[in-house]
């Protein structure tokens, strides 16, 4: 593989994964919960496909969470089948298209249920199929482009710009589809007109197509491990284990709060995009005093100081969702906004840990036994937050719109905050004072 030594190529580079991951917000937030009316007061008519149910709320919870906990088990194979591809296009290429092209189809398709007339199981079953294949594909898609980042970069320097970039653009397709949708949708944009608005957007997956130079026939073939072998290795490393039971409590509450805060506030008459405004567009500065926490502290107690805020920031906006009705809207305003702020200093963070806690594991482990493990620990990790995905936004988040209780569900959120904010106190050494200046 050629190496891209050009900075602004790079950069350019470290954007291309902005569409696709676009997609997935469009599905996981917006057209999965659109399917159903239950927990939406305002706009019906735009945040559901024909302002009724399509899908049978019980069924659909369950196919919801099998296609997020495919998500999760899936990521090795598709790796493996990546790594041992050996085409003359190229082994990325050919990854990379095999994947984006189905992936795009199953998007396009999920906008279309095959009955209209209201929820059928034929309909259910066409949409949960739709939806293990759009993460299917999906994953084979950031898989190989992530493959890529340590094979153009040079040196270590520019492995961390390439990064860099990429938490930037992660940022701003989140400030898009959490700030941006809710506007479209005020004015009467249905949102399948709105999921269709943002497709273009995925071509930016094809930069890598261009840019990357491969010569697959010189290359030497990949050793890849076996799934069993992985997920073996992996599960004998106990802090690892522990600090994905504990992250896993975290995700199904990160995952529920982004797919379910549009349903929260239909009812309020808030403006989305000022309160998603402001819990996306601080992350960038709030990042910098999370790493100062992790500097001083290490990163357990980083981490109990990421959950707390954003526990903060959920009963904030619990309070402003139940005195809706008692409040001007400046005053909801001004409420909801603070609770975004307070979600910013924490929601950051806790992308940025899914991938800094593995790494450092990996390394661990590679000095004590000589063994790299850090796929193997990413794979594993791929898994577990796909099944607290699926506990999210399949059961609880569904059975919450079913039963018409949404309101309560920043307060469970913040049951899963605490919940492993009682449990970080049992990390190992290894993570509670990983990042610390100093520690022993």
């Amino acid at each position: 593989m050629k190496k891209i030594t050009d900075r602004k190529k790079l950069a350019l580079y470290g954007c291309s994964g902005m569409g696709v991951n676009m997609l997935t917000i469009m599905v996981g937030s917006y057209l999965c919960s659109a399917l159903l009316v239950g927990g939406f007061e305002e706009h019906i008519e735009s945040w559901t496909y024909l302002n009724k149910d399509l899908v049978v709320a019980g069924l659909w919870a369950v196919l919801v969470f099998l296609a997020k906990a495919l998500d999760g088990i899936i990521d090795l194979p598709l790796a493996t089948f990546a790594d041992k591809l050996n085409t003359k296009l190229g082994r990325r290429k050919s990854a990379l298209l095999l994947g984006f092209i189905p992936m795009v189809i199953a998007y396009v398709a999920f906008l279309f249920p095959l009955n209209s007339s209201g929820a059928t199981i034929l309909n259910t079953i066409w949409f949960g199929v739709l939806l293990c294949i759009f993460y299917t594909f999906y994953t084979l898609t950031m898989l190989t482009y992530y493959a890529t980042f340590s094979e153009v970069c040079q040196n270590e320097q520019d492995t961390v710009f390439l990064s860099n970039v990429k938490s930037i653009c992660d940022v701003v397709y989140y400030i898009l589809g959490f700030a941006l949708v809710p506007v479209f949708v005020s004015v009467g944009i249905n949102i399948r007109i709105v999921a269709l608005i943002f497709l273009p957007l995925s071509l930016t997956m094809m930069i890598p197509f261009f840019l990357l130079k491969e010569n697959d026939s010189g290359e030497k073939s990949v050793r890849t491990l076996t799934l069993g072998k992985a997920l073996g290795t992996a599960f004998k490393n106990k802090p690892f284990i522990y600090w994905m039971l504990t992250s896993s409590v975290m995700t199904i509450g990160l995952q529920l709060f982004l797919g379910g805060i549009n349903e929260l506030f239909s009812s309020t008459g808030l403006n989305m995009t000022f309160v998603m405004a402001s819990a996306f567009v601080p992350v960038p500065f709030t990042i910098i005093l999370y790493n100062y926490i992790v500097m001083r502290k290490g990163l357990g107690f980083a981490y109990r100081y990421v959950l707390s805020v954003f526990s903060v920031g959920m009963i904030i906006m619990y309070i402003c969702n139940i005195n809706s009705h008692k409040m001007t809207e400046l005053q909801l305003t001004l409420v909801a906004i603070l609770g975004g702020i307070f979600v910013s200093f924490a929601i950051g963070a806790f992308f940025s840990i899914t991938y800094t806690v593995p790494s450092h594991l990996a390394v661990v482990e590679e000095e004590k036994t000589g063994k790299k493990i850090a796929s193997m620990l990413f794979a594993v990790q791929g898994l577990f937050e796909g099944v607290a995905a699926g506990i999210a936004t399949g059961l609880i988040l569904v059975t919450l719109k079913d039963n018409d209780v949404i309101s309560l569900l920043p307060i469970i959120v913040a049951v899963c905050c605490m919940a492993a904010f009682g449990m970080s106190f049992a990390f190992k050494k290894e993570i509670a004072y990983m990042g610390k200046k100093d520690a022993e």
